[in-house]
């Protein structure tokens, strides 16, 4: 599908669409020239945060004996886990921070606290997402390459697993993301790099996460050992969530490949802001999610800092008001309800044409 073939978008003409662009180019301009000191404070204290988090609550975990202390030290780590995935590892590798040549805080150098090697994520998401978002056949993103999130995909017979699959997918999302990173229709010189790569992070995650630090906990290894696999799986819940709510909910657009031909980097703009949708959240939600509630603004601009989000938020919305789009936005709990429908429909065939809702 083209933009061209959306009724509710034919209302803007070519000057319209690259009138939109120069908008939006203006908004970048800004935020790039207006870069400076608190930014660059805001992601050292981040990081700061997040270390002192993550070992005060490996500290708790070891050295308490309460149910509850243990529930909160988990539950303190799940959290400096997701901040560390999302609002650091997520934004760093997407380069928000090379701008400060900050040999540790770079795009270049950065790898971050979960299976999913650095290098290849980059790869089929900076790269095959972002440029070719929601584009069928191109972005690798798009139902991560094994779900069925449009209808313009085939159905197959394995589709009527997906609402299963889709719960599998959840609590072992760091495996997905680390698996889908590899490219296997690569030679076989290179998916043999690309496994040991693989192969050699699981093993340093896992003798960090269950060998490293329960032998620290000397006694209470068991308990430490517990809290590292359920800290885990809250950081995998937790960013499963904010990316589908960020890209599958019903509303959002899928395209036709034959929208690359000739796609103006205005035309571009918009496919981002007609495939992605944002979820209401406030400060603490917006960190916790590493500003990925504001899905739309991100992939306008993936290679701005996250914590300019927000106010790069209160600019475009008006603009799609002021040209007559959508700006996706809903609850968290909408969005998710919105996305698992399409999940659980779309694992059955279409139906004809004459039998859907609002059909001619």
């Amino acid at each position: 599908m083209a933009v061209a073939d959306i009724a509710r978008y034919t209302h803007l003409s070519p000057e319209d669409i690259e009138s939109l662009g120069r908008e939006l180019d203006t908004i970048r301009t800004d935020i790039e020239e207006s870069l400076g000191t608190r930014d660059a404070q805001y992601i050292r204290r981040t990081i700061l945060f997040q270390r002192t988090l993550d070992l005060a609550a490996r500290l708790m975990i070891a050295t308490t004996r309460s149910r509850a202390a243990w529930l909160l030290g988990t539950t303190a780590l799940g959290f400096a886990k997701s901040v560390e995935n999302m609002e650091i590892g997520h934004n760093v590798s997407h380069g928000q921070w090379d701008w400060m040549n900050d040999p540790e805080i770079h795009s270049s150098t950065w790898e971050w606290d979960m299976v999913a090697v650095s290098s290849q994520w980059k790869s089929s998401h900076n790269y095959r997402h972002h440029v070719f978002t929601n584009v069928i056949g191109e972005d690798d993103d798009l139902g991560f390459g094994t779900m069925r999130v449009t209808p313009d995909q085939p159905w197959r017979p394995r589709h009527l697993l997906q609402p299963l699959q889709n719960v599998f997918l959840a609590l072992t999302f760091e495996w997905g993301i680390g698996l889908h990173g590899m490219e296997l229709s690569s030679p076989r010189a290179e998916r043999i790099a690309q496994l040991k790569l693989v192969g050699g992070k699981i093993a340093r995650q896992g003798f960090k996460d269950y060998a490293f630090w329960p032998a620290l906990s000397l006694r209470r290894w068991r308990r430490t050992l517990q809290a590292n696999a359920v800290a885990n799986l809250l950081r995998n819940l937790w960013a499963y969530v904010v990316i589908f709510c960020g890209h599958f909910p019903d509303a959002t657009q899928k395209f036709d490949p034959e929208v690359l031909k000739s796609e103006t980097r205005a035309e571009w703009y918009l496919r981002q802001m007609l495939g992605t949708a944002n979820f209401k959240a406030g400060r603490f939600l917006g960190f916790a999610s590493g500003n990925l509630c504001y899905q739309i603004e991100h992939h306008l601009f993936p290679d701005l800092p996250s914590n300019r989000l927000a106010e790069i938020s209160r600019r475009v919305r008006p603009l799609c008001e002021k040209y007559g789009l959508p700006y996706l936005t809903g609850s968290l709990a909408r969005q998710y309800g919105s996305t698992s429908r399409v999940i659980h429909r779309l694992a059955l065939p279409n139906r004809p044409a004459a039998a859907r809702p609002n059909a001619a």
